[in-house]
């Protein structure tokens, strides 16, 4: 069954763009605040009145000495991994004493329930643990990583992907996932541009609420869902120069235009969590900063549920030079809205001797430790402290076959077709001689890529060679040579090029599997090279020189610069980290079985030097079209031309796809009105295929200058061969919405070009123009 995204643009979407102005900004003398969006405060199902639930926890905090309250704000991991710089002896002595209130990294049925036992039968009160974990593309069955699932531009697949990742943790004793990440990224060389849906604000809000969906379920008290977390709290994608961790340093302005949008769509989606971000915002660390987590979280957005930190940063502000020690530290967090410390500690050792000594009022702890507790009671673990950590669940969910079945569906629509020349795929019967090159060609280790959580890496994933094999008919020979490296200093050697390039002379088409170690992306992995690392360039260039025609298969969690490779390779096919069923996946597109049909959620640069790059860029008063080709005096490189590799939203298909001209139901729309833009979509190819139909939109004219384009829309349709389909899209003035110059948030007056396109770029297809009156 094809996965139809949403197509109607409705208000809500576009007052996820946030926005009051704070009470220090200054409203510009030309403009005025009307028009405004006003901001819809969530009320999540699992916020509905509980007086039960109300007068249960009243009673129990009133119970509760300060020493427990603070334990309730304590996460500590377990020592079963290690996802952070540091590690705490004694979390199980911690649980006996009631000094802890949850936990991560601990997983299985068999665990949990000893954990949980030691905290509801050894400590004084009894109090249920909450066991966490990084569930982010899975978690015994791998999906692709979040950036490869995001270019699906499939939402009911990654609700469904999200949904199978609750059902496996859950059945394994977890009641809450540290997913979804919705930063925004444009940067490639940062290495977690790989756990979020790219660099696109209406795309990623989307695919925000379509995880919250998937992970929450309808019911928190169901035990095959798990707690949702949007994450990192605020802007950690703007890290300067793509370096993790690094300073931020961005306008209010495009912090509530950009950054801001996928978490307020999280919060309407009733996201039940929040992580702060390790980076500061206006000069203030996230997890310090009073502004991000009450100012707006709590009072403009009206979230109700609780924020814990990332790992050690509350800590971490005194490097910072935020705080002088991290006694202070522990109390400007609390303070600024902080009610989860997540491994640092802090809490545990500081905070009461805090509240004693009169830095925090008692009142702070208390409405921490209700919401913290609130959740405890939603997912129903007061009732059944271990209803979660059933052995028999856990026996009949893990791996379970729909759910690999679900991850190869998956894995295959989120793989891109960046070049197909003279229809080198798919493979034709012709190819009775398949060689299979490269680092990852038969890496099981390498296919389910980072954070992918209790996934097992040795036995379970399906390899490129594995699925190529397997898929291959009688009489086809699929044969195997690593070739080259992916090592960085592997990078002038030579080792067993001899090999590949015989194997390659025999062959009748080689599929070169190349990209980065699983582990060059994610978090702490970022680089200042994009191009292909180790020695896999070198073989690449010798591959092509033997004659054979060579299918270059990426596998890599960021946009990598493959300049040279569209420029002499027939055929492109990007993988991503596709999972554990990955092999097959692959197999599926090469042969054809499946008709290529995903589509970029990030722009891929021609060099590094032109990162940070996204589509939704702004003019600059001398843009390069004014100037005759060649001038100087506009804004443009000296040796690269300034349009990118590939353009966020492109993606080949085995068949083609033809556009009409845009029709409009009105040329203007008034303040309450709506226009609807329509096009028809034909298959003008010999086969079936899905197409991602894209509505963008460029304001012409603002208070304050405006993007040269906008996604606001996109429908994912599948056409048989010569058949056609009318697509339409409607919108009204919220939709257009935006921090205006007096830092109001609201639409304008004007004039916009709208296009319906299968791509960015303003060439992609012609636009037509319509106005929004007064």
């Amino acid at each position: 069954m094809i996965k139809t995204a949403r197509i109607l643009l409705a208000g809500a979407a576009a007052m996820a763009l946030a926005g009051c102005a704070t009470a220090q900004a200054q409203p510009a003398a030309t403009t005025t605040s009307t028009n405004a969006v006003p901001i819809r405060q969530a009320e999540p199902e699992w916020a509905r009145l509980d007086p039960e639930m109300d007068a249960f926890l009243d009673e129990l905090i009133a119970k509760m000495t300060l020493q427990e309250k603070v334990g309730q704000l304590t996460l500590l991991t377990s020592d079963w991994e290690s996802t952070g710089p540091t590690m705490r002896e004694g979390y199980k002595q911690d649980i006996a004493a009631g000094r802890v209130g949850a936990i991560f990294n601990a997983y299985t049925a068999k665990y949990t329930r000893e954990l949980q036992q030691m905290a509801v039968e050894g400590t004084r009160l009894g109090i249920p643990l909450l066991f966490g974990y990084d569930v982010i593309h899975g978690h015994r069955t791998i999906f692709p990583i979040s950036l490869g699932e995001a270019a699906s531009w499939d939402l009911e697949a990654i609700e469904k992907s999200a949904r199978v990742s609750a059902q496996e943790a859950s059945a394994e004793g977890i009641h809450w996932t540290f997913s979804p990440m919705v930063d925004i990224a444009r940067d490639a060389r940062w290495g977690r541009i790989s756990e979020g849906a790219g660099e696109d604000v209406f795309l990623g809000s989307e695919i925000a609420r379509a995880r919250v969906r998937g992970y929450q379920g309808e019911d928190l008290g169901a035990t095959d869902t798990v707690l949702a977390t949007a994450k990192h709290f605020a802007a950690y994608g703007a890290a300067q120069a793509g370096r993790d961790y690094h300073t931020v340093d961005i306008s209010e302005r495009t912090l509530r235009d950009i950054y801001l949008p996928p978490f307020k769509a999280a919060v309407d989606e009733g996201v039940a969590t929040f992580m702060t971000s390790f980076n500061e915002y206006d000069g203030i660390p996230a997890s310090g900063s009073k502004f991000l987590l009450t100012d707006v979280l709590r009072h403009e957005w009206g979230f109700d549920g609780f924020v814990v930190t990332d790992y050690t940063s509350i800590n971490e502000m005194v490097p910072h030079g935020y705080s002088k020690d991290l006694v202070q530290a522990g109390e400007q967090a609390i303070d600024a809205g902080v009610d989860m410390d997540m491994q640092g500690a802090v809490y545990m050792e500081n905070l009461a001797k805090s509240v004693e000594e009169g830095r925090v009022d008692i009142e702070r702890i208390d409405e921490a430790v209700r919401r913290i507790l609130e959740m405890k009671y939603r997912l129903g673990l007061f009732e059944d402290p271990y209803r979660y950590s059933d052995q028999a669940r856990q026996d009949a969910t893990l791996y379970r076959p729909d759910f690999l079945e679900a991850a190869r569906d998956v894995a295959r629509k989120s793989m891109v077709l960046l070049k197909n020349e003279g229809d080198a795929l798919p493979l034709t019967a012709q190819a009775q001689s398949i060689a299979v090159i490269g680092p990852l060609g038969n890496s099981k280790t390498d296919m389910i890529g980072s954070w992918s959580a209790a996934g097992d890496r040795q036995t379970r994933p399906v390899t490129i060679l594995e699925g190529l094999q397997a898929r291959a008919g009688e009489g086809v020979t699929v044969e195997y040579a690593k070739g080259a490296s992916y090592a960085f200093e592997d990078e002038g050697e030579t080792d067993g090029f001899a090999e590949a390039i015989a194997l390659a002379e025999k062959a009748d088409v080689v599929i070169a599997a190349m990209g980065e170690r699983w582990d060059m992306t994610g978090e702490a992995a970022s680089r200042t090279s994009l191009d292909l690392p180790g020695n896999q360039q070198a073989l690449l260039e010798k591959l092509v020189a033997t004659g054979k025609p060579v299918i270059l298969v990426v596998l890599s969690g960021r946009p990598n610069t493959i300049t040279w490779a569209n420029e002499n390779v027939p055929a492109i096919l990007h993988a991503w980290y596709p999972g554990t069923q990955g092999g097959h996946a692959v197999a599926d597109v090469l042969f054809g079985d499946y008709n290529p049909s995903g589509k970029l959620p990030v722009t891929f640069p021609r060099v590094v030097g032109q990162s940070p790059i996204h589509y939704d860029m702004k003019n600059t008063g001398r843009p390069i079209e004014l100037g005759a080709p060649g001038a100087k005096y506009v804004s443009r490189y000296l040796n690269t031309p300034n349009d990118p590799l590939y353009r966020f939203g492109y993606g080949l298909s085995y068949t083609t796809f033809g556009y009409s001209p845009v029709t409009l139901s009105a040329s203007s729309m008034g303040p309450e009105g709506s226009i609807t833009a329509s096009a028809t979509i034909t298959n003008t190819g010999d086969r079936a295929g899905e197409e991602v139909v894209q509505l963008y939109v460029r304001d012409l004219v603002g208070s304050v200058t405006r993007p040269v384009q906008e996604l606001k829309g996109f429908e994912k349709i599948m056409l048989q061969s010569g058949e056609a389909r009318a697509v339409s899209f409607t919108l009204r003035p919220e939709d257009l919405a935006f921090t205006r110059a007096d830092m109001s948030h609201g639409w304008e007056p004007g004039e916009f070009q709208l296009w319906i396109a299968p791509s960015s770029g303003a060439k992609a297809s012609t636009p037509v123009t319509f106005t929004i009156t007064e």
